[in-house]
């Protein structure tokens, strides 16, 4: 390698690996048809593997509504049916509402279980279980 006066290599220089490079005449290596085709398949490859996980979460997501749903029907309302259903706008807010279907009433709204249900927490007092 070439130094110049003050010790410092050149940054213009050809490095050794690079002796006899041809950079070619600047035309793309894949034809825009393959690059469309290769975006496509690799799309394709990543909903492959999101999708199926989205699915199981919505699953899981809605057994739990539903088995939360009943418990609070049965506390609330024993001998009537229940229905979780996730609504943006409902009663309880953003998420998953539990009603108590069947009977002559209709449905009648029982509790809010909130984005993720759990176990529902019963309030305590009522004279329900004392």
């Amino acid at each position: 390698m070439h130094s110049g006066d003050n010790g410092a290599v050149s940054m213009y220089e050809d490095e050794p690996e690079l002796v006899g490079y041809d950079p070619g005449d600047g035309t793309p290596l894949r034809s825009p048809h393959m690059l469309i085709a290769m975006r496509i398949i690799v799309l394709l490859a990543l909903l492959a593997l999101i999708v199926p996980d989205v699915v199981a979460q919505i699953m899981v997501v809605t057994n739990a509504a539903q088995a939360s749903c009943k418990i609070w029907v049965r506390y609330e309302d024993p001998g009537a049916g229940h229905s979780a259903t996730f609504q943006l706008f409902g009663q309880g807010g953003l998420g998953w509402q539990c009603y108590a279907v069947g009977g002559f009433g209709g449905g009648q709204y029982i509790a809010p279980l909130g984005l993720i249900p759990g176990t529902p927490v019963f309030p305590t007092g009522n004279g329900v279980g004392s």
